[in-house]
């Protein structure tokens, strides 16, 4: 049921995006008179979901949801029809208009994505506000995995700086060391200071885990598996470890290194229950577990910073964050075409981005998320490729400065190869996603 939730809201994320993406194109194209000839959500090839004719457009709902598209007479896109393009230009047709007309026909749509992340924070924040984890409330320092103990980093470690500075938001420590491309991390470390440099190695390393860094929290269990170990020892939701026999196991990175070395074995946990310490013997399984996860919310172990809006405070806050995440998508992209960066390794696809929607149904989820989408739609629609917006802007600021169009066949011929350059990156991402499964 879980994927599902996150189908249905990736599902509805993409149509808003779409539709209002082709509306900015519908829009511009119907204020100077151009001819749209139709407007569809999702690509239809051989047959439509669903369709109906007003006026000279045709509304409709393809099968395929890889995006959607509108197609405007006298131009030529990814339809690839150039039968109308022999005739002479009519005054309907978008080769008739000036170029600055065409040029803002072809931007309409990722001016509309930037506008609506805009919107979608403005409204996020005035209505929930920012929740977040100060770095400095990390009572416990981090917890870490093998690709942050390559950095240095040890479980416990308490940021004091990410290159000289100390991000107000946890959740930005490995942004700043990626993106930011600092050189250095200083941590507390049994109350001295250590500062362990960043080596292009290391951010590597972090491109491919972002996840590598979380807070360090003690064990308190979440949910048990059943007929699990854990279940048949008599384990309940809320029980927190104490020890494991004799070994005082206060956090949960300490147990998940420690209890896997007990396989096949059974053990003493020391719990404490409705303010109680019990003993439970529990027996270890052949995978070195016992079925158990850990509860992970950290409003139950950490002071959440809250930051409210008024409505006229959300507004510069809203394209404050806005402008962020555009600035921070530029650099993750711009990561993503550096020779030796690794970080087209991460490139995901469709699983990727269905992924990041929560698994029970969260609109401040879902909106956020929403935003980063419509901000990385935006980005990627005007990428100078044929076959994108960027791709005709390109063409059209060619024409504008040099006063010569491009040939009829040369866009044809660019479209194709946009076409094909799209698809492979398409199926390359999405074979990521299979590879990551296995």
């Amino acid at each position: 049921m879980d994927v599902w939730t996150k189908i249905a809201q990736f599902l509805l994320s993409l149509s808003i995006l779409v539709v209002l993406h082709e509306l900015g194109h519908f829009a511009f194209a119907k204020l100077f008179k151009t001819r749209v000839e139709k407007f569809y959500l999702f690509f239809n090839p051989w047959f439509s979901l669903f369709k109906f004719k007003h006026k000279d457009t045709e509304y409709g709902i393809g099968w395929l949801p890889l995006g959607g598209y509108v197609k405007i007479s006298g131009m030529i896109d990814e339809s690839l029809d150039t039968e109308q393009m022999k005739s002479e230009p009519q005054p309907y047709e978008f080769r008739a208009k000036p170029s600055w007309q065409r040029l803002l026909v072809m931007v309409g749509g990722v001016l509309v994505n930037f506008v609506l992340a805009f919107v979608i924070y403005i409204a996020i924040l005035f209505t929930w506000g920012e929740d977040y984890l100060a770095t400095k409330d990390m009572t416990y320092g981090v917890m870490v995995d093998s690709t942050s103990q390559k950095i240095g980093l040890r479980n416990g470690d308490k940021v004091i700086s990410v290159g000289g500075e100390l991000p107000e938001n946890y959740q930005h420590i490995i942004p700043d060391l990626v993106l930011n491309q600092v050189s250095s991390i200083e941590v507390e470390r049994d109350g001295q200071t250590v500062k362990l440099p960043i080596s292009e190695d290391m951010r590597r390393s972090l491109i491919e885990n972002p996840t590598s860094l979380l807070p360090r929290v003690p064990f308190i269990i979440d949910r048990i598996e059943k007929d699990s170990p854990a279940e048949k020892a008599g384990l309940k939701s809320d029980d927190k470890i104490l020890m494991v026999d004799s070994v005082k196991m206060q956090f949960y990175d300490q147990f998940k290194t420690y209890v896997p070395t007990l396989k096949g074995k059974k053990i003493n946990l020391t719990i404490e229950r409705e303010g109680k310490s019990l003993t439970v013997p529990v027996m270890v399984d052949t995978d070195g577990t016992i079925g158990v996860s850990a509860n992970l919310n950290l409003e139950k172990f950490f002071h959440i910073s809250v930051q409210r809006y008024s409505f006229w405070e959300a507004i510069p806050a809203g394209f404050v964050k806005g402008g962020e995440m555009i600035v921070s998508y530029a650099k993750q992209l711009k990561l993503l075409v550096t020779p030796g960066s690794g970080a087209y390794k991460s490139l995901g696809g469709f699983i990727t981005i269905g992924k990041i929607f929560p698994s029970s149904w969260d609109w401040h989820a879902f909106w956020n998320m929403t935003a980063l989408l419509s901000v990385v739609l935006a980005i990627m629609n005007i990428l100078p490729i044929p076959a994108l917006d960027g791709g005709h802007v390109m063409f059209l600021l060619y024409e504008m400065i040099s006063g010569r169009k491009p040939g009829e066949k040369f866009m044809e011929y660019a479209q194709i190869t946009g076409m094909i350059l799209l698809f492979a990156l398409l199926i390359f991402a999405n074979a990521n996603d299979v590879i990551k499964l296995f």
